[in-house]
């Protein structure tokens, strides 16, 4: 993160590619480079646009704006400018936050032509009279919008999406949090064998997803689950935001591992307002995708400033987001549904040594009650994930529960044949 936080990352331009330089030092990254004009259903890539340098000099020279010591005190995708202005007239490009005086505001300006400078209202203040030089050292012009993917192949015919957007310029929960965090998911992933095949996309937001999907309409109906990163790394509680459908798959399976943590936590419901989750659960797509966060964007002090420094994150909480994103994947890969091959009455346990009474493995009370839940439960319909939500038990306790009645030949892959019971009379 002290290596990326420097970088100007915008919609587009070098800051993303150089952001790509660093990821791909740790993960196998692709990157896809789409022209300017390029038409993306509702939407056009837009121009690219990088910036070298940028200044305000007061009367006597010194630079009292300077794109050097903080890339946010130039209004992101502004025009390149070089000029002389009365104070008066520089007072209109200038934005400040009043409420907050000593922090540099975040602004864009991706869409309409123009150029600004942000500052610390304090600083305003004490701006005296005369003419400034005015100097964005940028370009603005035909180029390319820059996405990467990861792509770790799993044996299976489903995919689960994994997306966060790279377009925020030094700012560290909002979202440079989301970019190291789904990173090390990725890296951690790639030692492991998969049943699902994972999809981790990295682009600019709104316009990065909606290229992203543009550029993969072949493929979405390969995408079972989906799950966007923004925000995760600051010492808030977990928070998730369901998918448009509120009970998919993933929605479940977040809860149930929020669950587990016993750790406090929040669920906000579904709406089309937030981040990039927005473009993959609109009704053309349909894809079930939620967002995993701590303080949701917005929702704490210092957003979209100055104060959103690495001050606010820790490598502790990013290692619990790693760690969480992780035990939802555990979820994902392991979640079926089987049946209880000796249905007719609880099967004898003990002879099988999966009671504790018999010298058996199980740890815990929990893990008893886990095999007869799953026991009970698996009657083709119910998979391991409705188990462990219904019972109350530890995700991980009824998987493990499942593996035990499994090699004890007790438990099956939804569609085997029950073993023979006593006529029903």
């Amino acid at each position: 993160m002290e290596r990326l936080f420097p970088l100007c990352r915008s919609l587009t331009g070098d800051g993303v590619r150089a952001t790509f330089d660093i990821l791909s030092e740790h993960v196998p990254i692709t990157r896809t480079e789409v022209p300017s004009g390029t038409r993306v259903f509702d939407w056009t890539v837009p121009d690219e646009w990088n910036i070298r340098d940028a200044y305000v000099a007061a009367p006597d020279g010194t630079r009292v704006i300077d794109f050097r010591e903080s890339n946010l005190h130039v209004v992101g995708y502004s025009e390149p400018v070089r000029t002389t202005l009365p104070l008066e007239q520089l007072r209109e490009r200038l934005f400040t936050l009043p409420e907050q005086p000593d922090l540099i505001p975040y602004r864009t300006s991706y869409y309409s032509r123009t150029w600004g400078f942000c500052l610390p209202h304090r600083r305003v203040a004490e701006l005296e009279p005369g003419d400034y030089e005015v100097v964005i050292d940028s370009t603005l012009g035909a180029g390319h919008l820059t996405y990467g993917e990861i792509t770790l192949e799993g044996s299976g015919d489903e995919d689960v999406l994994i997306s966060t957007y790279v377009c925020h310029p030094s700012l560290a929960n909002d979202n440079l949090s989301g970019i190291v965090v789904a990173t090390m998911v990725a890296k951690a992933l790639a030692e492991r064998r998969l049943r699902h095949t994972y999809r981790f996309v990295f682009a600019p937001g709104t316009i990065g997803p909606l290229t992203w999907l543009h550029e993969n309409q072949d493929s979405l109906d390969r995408i079972a689950h989906g799950l966007t990163v923004s925000c995760i790394g600051d010492a808030g509680d977990h928070t998730y935001k369901r998918s448009r459908h509120r009970d998919a798959v993933v929605d479940r399976a977040v809860e149930t591992v929020l669950r587990d943590s016993g750790k406090p936590y929040e669920v906000l419901e579904w709406e089309p307002w937030g981040g990039d989750e927005r473009q993959f659960n609109s009704p053309g797509f349909d894809l079930s995708v939620g967002t995993l966060m701590r303080t949701p964007h917005g929702g704490f002090d210092g957003y979209h400033t100055s104060a959103d420094d690495l001050a606010r994150i820790s490598p502790a909480s990013l290692e619990e987001s790693v760690q969480a994103c992780l035990d939802v994947i555990d979820v994902l890969e392991t979640n079926r549904t089987l049946l209880n091959l000796s249905p007719y009455g609880e099967p004898q346990l003990g002879k099988r040594g999966l009671y504790r009474s018999a010298g058996g493995a199980v740890s815990s009370p929990d893990d008893e009650r886990a095999l007869l839940w799953v026991l009970n439960q698996s009657d083709g319909s119910a998979s391991l994930v409705d188990i462990a939500e219904r019972s109350g038990i530890a995700y991980p306790v009824i998987r493990r529960a499942a593996e035990r009645l499994e090699q004890a030949e007790l438990l099956g892959p939804a569609g085997s044949p029950a073993t023979p019971g006593l006529a029903r009379r």
